[in-house]
């Protein structure tokens, strides 16, 4: 193609005055949106199509479009705008998208990052990431197909995920020649799923991808009958979230201390909603504590004030406590800090939800532990029914209830998508596993507070002459755990220590009888455990714990509850043939003949302890052996 084709030109004040050119851009606004639909909608299409029509294409790039065209498109001679997105070479080879493509491009009144989210129900995941900064969904349908299950699916989390502006784009009219009664059809019929899902609105426009039908202009020759808006019109005009949260209360949640010097503290954090001027009072929450801003600072000097979306530093008059996680909010109107809450919840792992079980929560700036517990009920997108549900699998969504090991500060997800929103990481293996929306906090939450008491655990621990432990032995049924920590607490009794142990068959008579052996069982039985050993070191004991604790992740949960230090993990290291060869209480013949599921080492994992604090062999050493070995290495006990 000629070079003088003003189509695929850059804008000649680039060359001009690269100055006065990124100064126009900067001052235009930013709408972020996805495209989302069924397979095969024409989503990277129509993403290709705005990139080609705003002229952010250019001549090599345009080049290489023609050749992809030729050797992976599907358009036959013509231009395949998909390929522009569709980067991936196995999208390329399956004319799919798979992973979420952001592209930018500008108009004249607005710049634009879109997210290609993929369709097939497998990346629900990456569409829900693409989906959580955008401020307008425009939702695919193909006009042939109507509305399909996919389409329902993602409507309903576009929903969820609080995007108020929604396109419904029916593209591919070109395939039924342009008619109306077909457009007017998908969209009654999407408007009646509308309205169960809670999409109160949207915008309908008959489309074409490949053809560019009201893109740019409507109508066009061959729609007539429409009289609405051109898409790139509407998405021009429509109203920004940014602009909303410049109307709400002021919060900025703080990622960052600024301590350059001895005369410089200022806390550095994007404002997530409302407007702050120097001389305006502030509560810091969850600490309640109040200032007034002294100063905005950024790297280009002092502001006299600052709005939702921009980063800044912000000095206070008093000297407060205020640290990462903290968020900085309008004194007469705070944020709640809670503990426990309902939330709605997306599950991104292939491996299920494990009720009980810590993970990772980020919200903001904050992240705490927490725990899920079974969830209330699965929500089927295509019905909206509630499903009863003892997990969530991937891409499953549903309501539960979390509890967290410290107050969050936080808003409810319709009011605020920064202080609502979190990620659930799983603690071993760094991967975001879930998504949620906090509904709100729950009553208990708000009703239960500590009481104060005048004796402390470390007057307990006075009283007895000790440090606090818990010596938390693991390993296989049949290593040999409750006979060396019976040793154990009898050699620690001759030395008048205060001890106290927790068997795992003897805990199961009492505390824990309503628990079977599922790996939700597991996990809540280890848990209980843990709260309670927690409570006898509080009261100055050495507990003594003998359980298998299959899990790493629920070992250190119970590390998690203690001071550093007072955990002590104990690895009984029995081969799985040695202690099937013992087999004391006959289980291992029973899990082996498949009268005993879930057994430990045979079909449910065990997760050997990867840096003990102390490690015992019972193949070369004595119980009484082990137990020498284990006081030698806690000493001194006090």
């Amino acid at each position: 193609m000629e070079k003088s084709h003003p189509a695929y030109e850059t804008d000649s004040l680039i060359a001009e005055d690269i100055g006065a050119y990124l100064e126009t851009h900067q001052n235009k606004s930013l709408l972020r949106f996805i495209t989302c639909g069924s397979v095969d909608d024409g989503k990277s299409t129509l993403i290709g199509r705005l990139l080609y029509d705003s002229k952010m294409i250019f001549e090599d790039q345009l080049a290489s479009l023609e050749a992809d065209s030729a050797k992976h498109g599907t358009q036959g001679q013509e231009i395949d705008f998909a390929l522009l997105v569709d980067g991936l070479a196995a999208e390329r080879e399956q004319g799919i998208t798979i992973d979420v493509a952001y592209r930018f491009f500008t108009t004249e009144k607005r710049k634009f990052i879109v997210a290609d989210t993929p369709g097939h129900e497998q990346y629900t995941r990456n569409m829900v990431t693409g989906a959580s900064t955008a401020d307008l969904a425009v939702i695919l349908i193909d006009a042939r197909k109507g509305v399909l299950q996919q389409t329902r699916r993602h409507s309903f989390l576009v929903h969820l995920l609080g995007i108020k502006h929604v396109v419904l784009a029916v593209n591919k009219m070109d395939l039924v020649d342009y008619a109306a009664e077909t457009f007017d059809a998908i969209v009654a019929d999407y408007t009646a799923f509308a309205k169960e899902v809670g999409i109160e609105a949207f915008t309908p426009i008959p489309i074409s991808g490949f053809k560019g039908d009201n893109i740019t202009s409507a109508p066009s020759a061959n729609t007539p009958w429409y009289s609405g808006p051109a898409l790139i019109d509407h998405l021009e005009t429509v109203e920004l979230s940014s602009t909303a949260a410049q109307d709400a209360s002021f919060r900025m949640p703080v990622q960052w201390v600024n301590r350059p010097n001895l005369d410089f503290r200022g806390f550095a954090g994007q404002v997530a909603g409302g407007t702050i001027k120097p001389g305006d009072t502030v509560r810091v929450v969850p600490s309640g504590k109040t200032s007034t801003i002294k100063t905005i600072a950024t790297f280009d000097g002092d502001l006299d004030e600052a709005v939702a979306g921009q980063s800044v530093t912000l000095t206070l008059a008093d000297e407060v406590d205020c640290s990462r996680g903290d968020v900085i909010t309008a004194a007469d109107n705070p944020p709640e800090a809670s503990d426990q809450f309902c939330a709605k919840l997306v599950w991104l792992d292939e491996e299920a939800l494990k009720p009980g079980r810590g993970y990772w929560l980020k919200l903001g700036s904050q992240t705490v532990t927490a725990t899920v517990q079974s969830p209330k009920f699965e929500i089927d997108v295509n019905s909206l029914d509630h499903l009863a549900a003892k997990t969530l699998g991937l891409n499953a969504i549903g309501e539960v209830e979390l509890a967290t090991d410290k107050p969050v500060v936080f808003e409810p997800y319709d009011a605020s998508r920064s202080l609502g929103g979190f990620i659930l990481i799983d603690k071993f293996t760094n991967a975001t596993v879930g998504a949620g929306m906090l509904n709100f906090s729950l009553r208990r939450a708000q009703n239960v507070h500590w009481q104060a008491t005048t004796i402390t655990r470390d007057d307990h621990a006075g009283l007895k002459n000790q440090k606090p432990r818990i010596l938390w032995f693991t390993g296989l049924s049949g290593s040999g755990k409750s006979t060396i920590a019976n040793e154990v607490e009898k050699q620690l009794s001759l030395m008048n220590r205060h001890t106290f142990l927790l068997d795992g068959d003897n805990v199961r008579h009492g505390l824990n009888k309503d628990l079977g052996f599922t790996e939700t069982d597991r996990i809540e039985n280890i848990r209980r455990i843990g709260e309670v050993a927690k409570l006898m070191a509080d009261a100055g004991l050495i507990v003594l714990t003998a359980f298998i604790s299959p899990f790493r992740a629920e070992r250190q949960m119970v590390r998690e509850m203690l001071p550093e230090g007072e955990f002590i993990e104990i690895f009984v290291d029995t081969p799985l043939d040695v202690a099937e060869a013992r087999d004391v209480k006959g289980l291992y013949k029973k899990a082996r003949s498949g009268e005993l599921k879930n057994f430990t080492g045979i079909d449910s994992p065990y997760e050997a302890p990867e840096t003990p604090e102390i490690r015992v062999n019972t193949v070369d050493m004595s119980v009484e052996e082990a137990a020498q070995h284990i006081i030698a290495q806690i000493l001194p006990l006090k």
